[in-house]
């Protein structure tokens, strides 16, 4: 069936090969001209709204610089992706790199990687996106009631961790967050979604994206890097740094950073815990990020807001390339 899509709308032949998705199908294609492309189709009804979100803002994305992102390639109509008979897709290039998980994380590299972040936030600053309010599952206003997955938790300090940076989300950082800058963000920069390529820094997936705050990425791509105990971020310090260092952090940002990069972890370790119960055959490819956030929290775990505040304003100031 991808083969015969990808015919009949744009045009090309080639060697598919499936890759791992959570949602969506995801194929790779080879084309006998050498290109390596990545097909994504749905039979989901939100999907055409995921698809018109992501392919729109991959779109708005083309001039811009400072990172590097897919091209949404156009089918043979001319448009940003296709619909037809309960079936909506998009075809997009493939990035050539390594994803961050995979490489050693440097302090150059982090600090380049947060630079790459803050550009690609005020690239999207500028992108006028279809679908930006459509429902989502990580969309910050959701973490009030993820506490009703719970159930689904291990029993032991994990989850006595989890509930206690939930509450202080709801009681600390929810309250004020919507007085900090809102945007069209990526809201999903994992190690997973952030890949090294010889032109730079790349983003991959925007499945995520959705108005949310903007500190919102970084507090995402912070929390994964929390692998340090000797550090008072646990290594998140030269990422914060080089994100500074192109958007400036407000003294209410810096404030809330360290919970928000909390609860994020906290949302991770409760939604994947949940939806591994619900698709067991899955639960691996679900799971892949638990094992680091659930470690992340427990570097986290002893910081209080003053704390977390000045280790933040310290990493922005120390921070060099």
């Amino acid at each position: 069936m991808s083969g015969a899509l990808l015919k009949r709308h744009y045009g090309v032949t080639g060697s598919i090969a499936t890759l791992s998705s959570e949602i969506e199908r995801t194929v790779e294609v080879d084309t006998p001209d050498g290109r390596r492309c990545i097909l994504k189709t749905s039979t989901r009804p939100e999907a055409v709204d995921s698809f018109c979100f992501q392919t729109s803002a991959l779109a708005g994305l083309e001039e811009a610089g400072g990172f590097v992102a897919p091209a949404v390639l156009r089918t043979s109509s001319g448009a940003l992706m296709f619909e037809e008979e309960g079936i909506c897709g998009f075809l997009q290039t493939r990035l050539e790199g390594i994803p961050l998980h995979q490489v050693m994380r440097t302090p150059d590299l982090l600090f380049r990687t947060g630079r790459a972040l803050a550009r690609l936030d005020l690239a999207l600053a500028q992108v006028k996106v279809p679908a930006a309010h459509r429902p989502v599952l990580w969309h910050v206003e959701c973490w009030s009631r993820l506490m009703e997955l719970e159930q689904y938790l291990p029993s032991g300090s994990v989850a006595d961790c989890v509930r206690a940076d939930m509450a202080e989300y709801l009681e600390f950082v929810e309250p004020q967050i919507s007085n900090v800058v809102w945007q069209v963000t990526h809201n999903d920069p994992s190690p997973f979604n952030m890949i090294v390529t010889g032109r730079g820094l790349g983003f991959i997936d925007f499945g995520d994206g959705c108005w949310s705050p903007r500190i919102q990425d970084l507090a995402i791509a912070a929390s994964h890097l929390v692998s340090d105990p000797t550090l008072p971020l646990g290594g998140a310090e030269h990422l914060i740094g080089g994100y500074a260092s192109v958007i400036a952090l407000s003294p209410l940002e810096a404030r809330l950073l360290v919970g928000l990069m909390r609860a994020r972890q906290s949302a991770l370790i409760l939604v994947n815990y949940w939806r591994a119960h619900l698709f067991p055959a899955d639960a691996q490819y679900i799971k892949k990020n638990v094992a680091r956030a659930e470690h992340g929290l427990s570097i986290l775990e002893p910081i209080d807001v003053a704390s977390g505040e000045a280790a933040v304003m310290a990493a922005v100031s120390s921070c060099l390339p």
